[in-house]
């Protein structure tokens, strides 16, 4: 006797839905596989920026840009992980001779265990310098409550969490450049530096696709299992 219907219509909806989140899944792993690949690309050479804008240059690419640091008003970016520690990022306006300002990622820093007590981010040079970095987004959070825009009263520098590029332009009273520049480890007036691309890496998006195309399979299995069963005379 054939399996009942619902089963066997059960089972094809099962293994439709499990190879349509593999798919997806290896789809994400390809497209994160050329955000890395573009992100080892961006480190063959380093760019100067001359009189461009930072967005004018391919994402991830080594550029150097000159200007004159502001460590009056800095950011500290808040709920920023490094090997499984909590901590800030710290971004430093670059005021650049052309009349741009762009912000400087100088690297982490760990969490000091109170938000009222933050760490120094104090920076004495404020002579004209040439620094080394990649051109990247702002990190972005997965959910909407995981924002918090600088508060406009609060002291400098100033806490922020996944904040947009205009916040920090409204806050800092001046427009600032949609792409921020990662200082290279090897630049001084830094701090932690372990740039990687966003995200998880690819071959995680790969695995949880072979995990979801073996549910299928399973799936199936277990219908010709129960066929077999039904088929055989009592």
């Amino acid at each position: 006797m054939a399996p009942s219907g619902p089963f066997t219509a059960l089972t094809v909806v099962l293994c439709t839905l499990f190879f349509l989140l593999g798919r997806w899944q290896w789809h994400r792993g390809e497209v994160r596989q050329a955000i890395w690949d573009r992100f080892t690309a961006g480190a063959e050479q380093v760019l100067p920026l001359g009189a461009r804008a930072v967005d004018e240059v391919p994402l991830f690419q080594r550029i150097s840009v000159v200007g004159r640091y502001d460590p009056d008003h800095q950011f500290l970016l808040d709920n920023r992980i490094d090997q499984g520690r909590p901590g800030y990022e710290v971004l430093t306006p670059l005021q650049r001779p052309n009349g741009r300002t762009v912000l400087i990622d100088r690297g982490w820093l760990p969490f000091t265990g109170f938000h009222d007590r933050l760490p120094s981010v104090v920076l004495s040079d404020r002579e004209p310098v040439t620094v080394t970095g990649r051109a990247a987004d702002l990190p972005t959070a997965g959910l909407a409550s995981g924002r918090a825009p600088p508060a406009a009263q609060a002291p400098w520098p100033k806490l922020t969490s996944f904040p947009t590029m205009s916040q920090l332009s409204s806050v800092l009273g001046a427009p600032l450049e949609p792409r921020i520049v990662l200082l290279d480890r090897t630049e001084p007036n830094g701090y932690a530096r372990d740039w990687h691309p966003p995200g998880i890496e690819p071959v995680r998006n790969w695995s949880y696709a072979l995990q979801w195309w073996c549910f299928a399979v399973v799936a199936l299995v277990l219908w010709i299992r129960f066929s077999l069963r039904r088929a055989v005379p009592s």
